[in-house]
């Protein structure tokens, strides 16, 4: 759960069990458009407080409905934001949050609304099988708030799971490089191990896709190609299985792994010469 701030805090939960079901009982029999703001939020906090998150975002957003121009129906509707997250309903969790945004983009909450937000498309980032777009739309989300609040506590945060999520496309695009590569589609393959050594340098996939193209290259008799992206490998990742096995398989055709020829991997092991790569 989130920290209770000075200032806005406006109110506290009861203190005791005793208490709490007298605060309860209340509220049963009151209608709730006769309650407080700060009654409605004691309410919500303690159905947070029960693990209870989707009535304490129903009862979050009564606050602001019912007083949208108090003090606490601007802290109701990131708390909302963060009970619907809490209870995993990620498209209300993103609304709440961009409402927010919109409401109070300079407000202190605001880095926070931004991060609930990208975390609600992060969290379903669950295996590589899945839909890509998820991981598209967190990376977007995610820099928004490395780039917009950079000095807040998420930034950080933001930071690791971008990486994290850059790598799962990377691992995506390798998944389907191995399937085509086992099914002799060596030119598709190819294409895959590519993107990843183009795009995604920065991810722990690359010393296997350059392995998978000495592979697929020499598969395809491209014995240039694959002795460069032997190169490649051996330049950045030699203490890797990846090198070794890639040495093996050049060393068995009687090559090297040295540049050689003018493809698209050339250029790559130019960058990595000039340090512009990696």
């Amino acid at each position: 759960m989130i920290r209770a701030k000075s200032g806005t805090r406006a109110v506290v939960l009861c203190a005791t069990i005793l208490g709490l079901a007298a605060c309860s009982g209340r509220s049963r029999e009151t209608p709730i458009e006769n309650q407080t703001a700060e009654q409605i939020f004691t309410r919500a906090e303690y159905q947070l407080e029960v693990d209870r998150a989707d009535d304490a975002a129903e009862l979050f957003g009564e606050v602001e409905r019912l007083y949208p121009y108090s003090e606490l129906a601007k802290r109701a509707l990131i708390m909302q934001a963060f009970a619907y997250h809490q209870d995993e309903d990620y498209p209300q969790a993103r609304a709440a949050a961009q409402r927010y945004i919109d409401f109070y983009p300079a407000d202190e909450d605001a880095a926070y609304a931004q991060y609930l937000l990208a975390l609600s498309y992060y969290d379903q980032i669950d295996d590589v099988g899945r839909d890509q777009g998820l991981t598209f739309q967190a990376l977007q989300a995610l820099r928004t708030v490395i780039e917009r609040y950079p000095d807040s506590e998420y930034a950080r945060s933001s930071i690791l799971k971008f990486d994290l999520a850059f790598d799962h496309l990377a691992a995506k695009e390798m998944e389907i490089g191995r399937y085509y590569l086992k099914r002799k589609h060596f030119a598709a393959s190819i294409n895959r191990f590519r993107v990843v050594v183009e795009q995604f340098q920065t991810t722990t996939h690359t010393p296997e896709a350059l392995y998978r193209l000495i592979e697929a290259y020499l598969s395809l008799g491209l014995t240039q190609e694959a002795q460069t992206a032997g190169a490649i490998l051996g330049h950045n990742f030699r203490g890797t299985e990846w090198y070794r096995d890639g040495y093996t398989l050049l060393t068995g055709r009687g090559l090297r792994a040295e540049v050689a020829g003018d493809s698209w991997l050339r250029a790559i092991y130019r960058q990595t010469i000039r340090g512009e790569w990696l």
